[in-house]
């Protein structure tokens, strides 16, 4: 059977399903949308995800995933608690103005394998909330654990009686052909992994939410608490062998900052290497001048017994730590490494932080988000004023903080827009108004026109008719 009948194929039912499910009130689509979160939040099966995703993708860190399919799935139930996505949703009678909520019908999910079970999660609950269908494209290796997790999900739906069809997945493991397919023929296409992922989306000719590259880097000021400071890196750092885009790469560390921060780092379980230990880290990290797939999401030991660095940096690094001066293709290091590397500049006071991070984003990384630590409120907003970043991080658990977290205000999400900078056509964090069409009735108010004078007299007053 060809491709582009196995995805006609898959769209019949899920648009059956979908138009059935259209009809379905907010009381029982938020049934729905609680049944596909006990799928994956239930303690027995987020485990089960969580060791399948370990040992079928070979990335990350089985505790860390289980505490990353509940703390996603748990704030984004927070998020869609009590918001209205079915019919009416806002009225704004001095405007004239009535919202409707309409589904967008069929969602492809492009999903990596670096979250087999919280991306489609996320992608699937925020589709349902919003009265979607969605067909899931994971990565070969992540096919697996995306499968369980339908299976997980289909049977939560049975007991609310939704249709099955809602959430359906390409047969595993997948093809470009396939993905290129689904994409061609879906409503919306949401792209969240690699960029070339990311780039046939938006080439798909079909809508397209795909999210930027990732290169973070964070600023520590010498007012900061370098203490606290290192140990919110280190998480970050740390979380699930560096998977997620929102982990530091890069530290740029302000004046005297400096030796306390390296001290903190240590007990932290930092190492900071030698040039010739640097040397041997890059031979084995960057063999062709690009990322080897062999480090990436591995543990520091991993990487350090991959190095041949294992007797120099001890037998349980959590994480390593390389100087570096320079940026751009010649300077591997400077750019992303998804894994529990991290490297280090020195600079000399605010502005010149503020330079070498532009040059940053300049070579990777731009619109993602920015970290700092120990600024003042005016550095603060510097740093949303200049740098081309969609989220300035101010003393926090980067990796946590970008995608939602408990203690900030930003939706709880695995798909984090990068703007125009990062090649996006949005920059918030992916939430459900996304997977929404809104229809505005508009209704007459009383008219009234202004004067040129309003408009244009402070003008006039300036520079004449």
């Amino acid at each position: 059977m060809s491709e582009q009948a196995i995805v006609a194929g898959l769209l019949a039912k899920a648009r059956a399903a979908q138009g059935e499910f259209a009809t379905w009130p907010q009381s029982r689509v938020d049934e729905a949308v609680a049944a596909a979160a006990w799928a994956i939040l239930e303690p027995a099966r987020n485990r089960e995800l969580a060791e399948l995703a370990v040992r079928d993708t070979g990335l990350g860190v089985i505790e860390d995933k289980v505490r990353k399919n509940y703390r996603k799935t748990l704030g984004l139930l927070r998020d869609l608690h009590g918001a209205r996505t079915v019919g009416v949703i806002a009225e704004d009678a001095a405007a004239g103005i009535i919202e409707i909520a309409r589904p967008v019908g069929i969602v492809a999910a492009i999903t990596p394998s670096t979250n087999p079970g919280a991306t489609p999660a996320n992608n699937l609950i925020n589709a349902l909330k919003a009265g979607n269908a969605i067909i899931l494209a994971p990565s070969p290796k992540g096919a697996s654990t995306c499968t369980r997790l339908l299976e997980f999900v289909h049977a939560e739906l049975a007991k609310v009686g939704a249709p099955l069809d809602l959430v359906q997945q390409l047969p595993p493991p997948g093809s470009k052909a396939l993905v290129a397919e689904l994409m061609r023929q879906a409503d919306l296409v949401v792209a969240t992994g690699s960029q070339a992922n990311v780039k046939a989306a938006y080439r798909s000719g079909t809508p397209a939410l795909g999210v930027g590259a990732g290169n973070v880097a964070a600023i520590v000021l010498p007012g900061a608490d370098t203490a606290a400071a290192a140990a919110r890196i280190a998480t970050s750092k740390t979380f699930d062998n560096a998977t997620s885009c929102s982990s530091e790469n890069s530290l740029v560390v302000v004046g005297d900052a400096w030796p306390s921060l390296l001290e903190a780092l240590r007990e932290q379980g930092g190492v900071l290497l030698s040039a010739a230990e640097k040397l041997a880290l890059g031979q084995a990290m960057f063999p062709d001048g690009k990322l080897a797939a062999a480090v990436v999401a591995q543990s520091a030991s991993d990487i350090a017994a991959l190095s041949g660095l294992s007797a120099s940096v001890g037998d349980s690094p959590r994480f390593l730590l390389v100087e570096e001066e320079g940026v751009g293709p010649d300077f591997p290091f400077s750019g992303e490494k998804l894994s529990p590397v991290l490297t280090v500049y020195r600079v000399a006071d605010f502005d010149a932080a503020l330079h070498l991070v532009r040059r940053i984003y300049d070579f990777q990384g731009k619109g993602h988000s920015v970290g700092v630590h120990g600024a003042t409120a005016g550095q603060v907003l510097r740093l949303g004023l200049e740098l081309p970043v969609c989220r300035v991080v101010v003393d926090q658990v980067h990796c946590f903080a970008v995608g939602g977290s408990f203690d900030n205000g930003l939706p709880f999400s695995l798909s984090m827009g990068c703007g125009t900078w990062g090649g996006n056509g949005f920059s918030e964090n992916l939430n459900v108004r996304h997977f929404l069409n809104i229809t505005r009735i508009v209704r007459p108010i009383p008219e009234r026109v202004p004067t040129e004078t309003e408009l244009l007299g402070e003008y006039w007053q300036r520079y004449g008719r």
